[in-house]
C-alpha cells in the first residue's frame, strides 16, 4: 500500500510539473501599441481614410470582410455573368436526347462547362485583370474605380449575347427609360435580360441536338412495331445507334467547338 502511495504521488508531481512551471515564468506584456484611447486591447474596426482627391475608403480589415462575404456570391455571378448558363443547359439537354441518365455525371459536365467558361471568357478576364485588378494591385486606382473597369469588359460581353426585345422588355417592366450610353445599364435589368437572352438560345440548341436521336427513337419505334416486339423498350434498341451515330460524328467536338464559337464578342 506505501509503495502505490508513492507512486501516485511521484505521478502527480510529474503532471504538476508543466504547471508549476508555466506559474513561475512572468506575465508577458501586453503589445501597448493596440491599446485605444480608454486602454482597452483591440484592433480598430473601421477607419475611414481620406484620399488626396477627396474620395473615402474603408480599411483594408474592412475591405477583406466584404470581399469574403462577397465570395458567397460567387455561384450566382457565375451564372449571371458568364457563358456558363448557355453550356451547361446544352450539355444536359444532350444527356437527355442520347438517352444516358447519369452518363456523363453531373461532376464531369459541371467540370467540361466551368473549364470551356474560362476559355470562352478569357478575352474578358484578360482585360478585366489588365485594366482594373492590377492597377489596384499596384494602388494607382482605389477599389471603387476598380469596381467601374472591371464592369465595363462584362457589360460588353453581356451586351454582345442579350437579344434587344429582352433587354427592352425588362427595361420596360423596371420603369427605366432609355439609356444613352449602353455602360449605364443597371445591372439589376442587364443581368436578368442577358439570362433570358442565354436560356433561349441554350434550347434553340438543344431542339437542334434533339432532332436527330428523336428520328432515330422514331425509325426503331417502328421498325420493334411492324415485327411485333411490342413488348421491348425502344430505348433498349436505340441507344446503342445514338451512341454509335454520336462517336461516328465526333459529336463532342462538334459541340463544343460550336457552343465556344456562338458567343459573339
Amino acid at each position: 500500500m506505501c509503495r502505490l502511495m508513492r507512486l501516485a504521488a511521484f505521478a502527480l508531481v510529474i503532471l504538476l510539473l508543466p504547471t508549476l512551471a508555466l506559474a513561475q515564468t512572468p506575465a508577458t506584456a501586453p503589445d501597448l501599441s493596440l491599446l485605444d484611447a480608454g486602454g482597452a486591447l483591440g484592433v480598430p474596426a473601421v477607419k475611414l481614410t481620406t484620399n488626396p482627391d477627396g474620395s473615402q475608403e474603408y480599411t483594408v480589415t474592412i475591405q477583406i470582410l466584404a470581399l469574403m462575404t462577397a465570395l458567397t456570391l460567387l455561384p450566382a455571378l457565375l451564372m449571371m455573368v458568364t457563358a456558363f448558363t448557355r453550356i451547361i443547359v446544352v450539355f444536359a439537354i444532350l444527356r437527355q436526347a442520347l438517352g444516358l441518365q447519369q452518363t456523363p455525371s453531373n461532376q464531369i459536365l459541371l467540370g467540361l462547362a466551368l473549364f470551356l467558361t474560362l476559355f470562352v471568357m478569357r478575352p474578358v478576364f484578360e482585360v478585366a485583370n489588365t485594366e482594373a485588378v492590377q492597377p489596384y494591385l499596384r494602388e494607382e486606382i482605389g477599389a471603387r474605380e476598380a469596381l467601374e473597369r472591371v464592369r465595363g469588359p462584362f457589360t460588353d460581353f453581356m451586351l454582345a449575347q442579350t437579344r434587344e426585345s429582352d433587354l427592352e422588355m425588362f427595361l420596360r417592366v423596371a420603369g427605366v427609360g432609355p439609356v444613352a450610353d449602353a455602360q449605364e445599364l443597371p445591372f439589376t435589368v442587364l443581368a436578368p435580360a442577358f439570362v433570358t437572352s442565354e436560356l433561349k438560345t441554350a434550347f434553340q440548341i438543344g431542339f437542334l441536338l434533339f432532332v436527330p436521336f428523336l428520328v432515330i427513337d422514331l425509325v426503331v419505334a417502328s421498325v420493334l412495331m411492324a415485327m411485333g416486339m411490342m413488348m421491348l423498350s425502344p430505348m433498349i434498341i436505340s441507344l446503342p445507334f445514338k451512341i454509335m451515330l454520336f462517336v461516328l460524328v465526333d459529336g463532342w467536338a462538334l459541340i463544343i467547338g460550336s457552343l465556344a464559337a456562338s458567343f459573339a464578342v
